[in-house]
This record gives C-alpha cells, structure tokens and sequence, in this order.
C-alpha cells in the first residue's frame, strides 16, 4: 500500500517530513466553510465597529450601562478580526510562525474573558437597576463603571498571560510539526482555569439574573393588582423601561452562556493540550455569539437602528451631531 504523501497536502513542501499534514476538502465543502466564516467574521467586525461608534460619539448614550454594551462591542470586534486568523487555519495549517500563534492565544483568551467579565458586569447592572433602583443612581455612575471596565481588561490580560505563561517561555516547543499552533496548560491550572474563567461568572449571573427574574415577577404582579396614583405613574413608567432593558439583557447573557458553554465542556473532557484547529466548530460558536449581539440591539432597541441611519446617510459628520437626541422615552 503507497502511503507517500503529495507535497502539495503539506502546510510546508519544502519541509517535507517535519511538515503537518493540510487537512483536505471536497471543493464544495471548503468552500461553504471560508465564505460562511468570511461572511460571519465581515459582519461580526462591521456591526460591532457600528455600535462602537454610536456609543462613542453620541453623549446621549454615555450611560453606565451603555459604556457595558460598549465595552461587550469592543471584545466582539476583537473576535472578528480573530476570526480572519481562524479562517486561515481551516485546512489545519498556521503559517505565521510560533511567536504569532502564542500572541493569538493569548488575545482570544484575553478577549474571551474579558467579554464574559463584562456580562458579569451587565448582570450586576441590571440586579441594583431591578432589585434596589432607589440606589442605582448613587452607586452606578459612569466612571466607576468606566474604571470597572478597565480594571477587568487589565486583570484579564494578566490573568492569561500567567496562564499561558510556559506558552510565552517557549513558543512553539509543543508542536509535533512544522505548521502547527499548539498551546499547553498545566492539568491543575487548566482547571482552576475552568473555575475562575466559566464555572464562577456563569453562576454569579445566574444567581444574579434569577433574582432579577424574581423581582420582576414580584413588581408586575403588584402592577397588576394595584391601582397607580396619578402621581406614580411616572415611577412606574421608569421600572417599566429598566424592564426592558433587562429583558434585552437577559437575551444577551442567555446566547452568549449557550455558546460558551460546549467549548468548556469539551476543554473539561480533553487533556490540556489544545490546538488552533483541534476544537475549531467550539470556537466558531463562541465567534458566532459575537455576531449575535449587534444583531439584538438592532432588533431591540430603536436607538441603535437611530444611530445606523445617521452613520449610513454621513449624518454623524454634521458638527455638532454628538449632542443630537438619540433616545427616546421609550428607548
């Protein structure tokens, strides 16, 4: 039996026995694969960069909880530039070398968590919005959470470089072959790992959404059976849009749970080593949760698609154009 291997299936020809293997496709295969990633990685980058910009530059949407999604924009712009990395290594080559593939662990590990980080923060958010909403006011103001925002992309950053730090010392030395990114992680780091990265945040949000979904329940059923004084009707009106923006929340938190969820159980079920490629559909999930989000501040809130239309017909060029009046009563 010929077991010679073509040349042009390495990931380096010139190589030959100390070349990786190039995974091969069927034609039509590989290329539903590159155009749904570049598709998903163009309006992952499009999207967020919008909504980036909108919270940016209208002063109108300088909000605590604004600079949040903001903060959630910037990760999931970062996932679609990764993406055009990802999409590179499809055919299960990596071609830029061992210093580049420790930097991309270590950015998609940093962005990761500090995207969740940040949902951990939205569910704090919306638990004093809800459950203490005399207090909001006083304990949420911008720069605290501004400083809260930047205080946990500097920990996170931190956190995995000590993670990956024997991937920093020695780039490369866990490759088999020429054309690989391997990484490796201590079997009991990786599952402190876990705890600190997944198991931890996933359970303060829901122990803190499932509070919120209580007290949600809680006032529209006093709603309901009471008749509101004239005078409070105001009061009422303000819970009801903190509603809202808890339910629009709760859809984010609840998509983005659901996609991160399968690559920690899988990373739970394997050994600690992992590669570019090894968990790539885990990876795509995750990825695709980053194209999700936009598209669910579009459906859900009317600032947002206000803001699309002001980018889209150069609006936002006109001087002044930061102070326009962006939301709405009902926004």
């Amino acid at each position: 039996m010929d077991t010679t291997i073509d040349v042009h299936d390495l990931c380096f020809p010139n190589l030959l026995n100390a070349s990786c293997e190039k995974i091969v496709r069927p034609y039509f295969s590989a290329m539903l694969v590159y155009t749904v990633l570049y598709v998903m990685s163009l309006v992952t980058t499009t999207l967020n960069l919008l909504v980036i910009i909108s919270i940016s530059h209208y002063k109108q949407l300088h909000t605590p909880t604004n600079f949040l999604l903001l903060s959630l924009a910037v990760s999931d712009f970062c996932v679609g530039l990764l993406m055009f990395f990802q999409i590179l290594v499809v055919d299960g080559c990596w071609l830029f070398g061992d210093i580049l593939c420790v930097v991309y662990q270590l950015v998609s590990y940093t962005v990761i968590s500090a995207s969740l980080g940040t949902i951990v923060l939205i569910s704090v958010d919306r638990y004093i919005a809800i459950c203490q909403p005399l207090h909001y006011y006083t304990k949420v103001r911008g720069r605290r959470v501004q400083f809260c925002i930047c205080l946990y992309w500097l920990c996170s950053t931190f956190y995995n470089l000590m993670v990956l730090k024997e991937n920093m010392e020695k780039p490369g030395s866990f490759n088999s072959c020429s054309g690989e990114c391997v990484g490796s992680i201590n079997y009991y780091v990786g599952l402190i790992d876990v705890f600190i990265s997944f198991i931890i945040p996933v359970s303060a949000i829901a122990v803190l959404y499932i509070r919120v979904f209580v007290v949600v329940l809680t006032q529209v059923r006093a709603m309901r059976s009471q008749i509101t004084a004239a005078n409070s009707q105001k009061t009422v009106f303000a819970n009801k849009s903190e509603l809202k923006a808890a339910r629009t929340l709760g859809v984010v938190i609840l998509l983005y749970i659901v996609c991160l969820s399968p690559y920690y159980i899988v990373i739970i079920g394997q050994d600690a080593y992992f590669s570019a490629s090894s968990a790539a559909v885990f990876i795509y999930l995750i990825y695709f949760n980053s194209c999700l989000n936009p598209l669910i501040y579009t459906f859900f809130y009317p600032w947002f698609r206000k803001c699309l239309k002001y980018i889209v017909t150069l609006q936002i060029l006109q001087p002044g154009s930061s102070r326009t009046h962006i939301m709405s009563s009902n926004n």
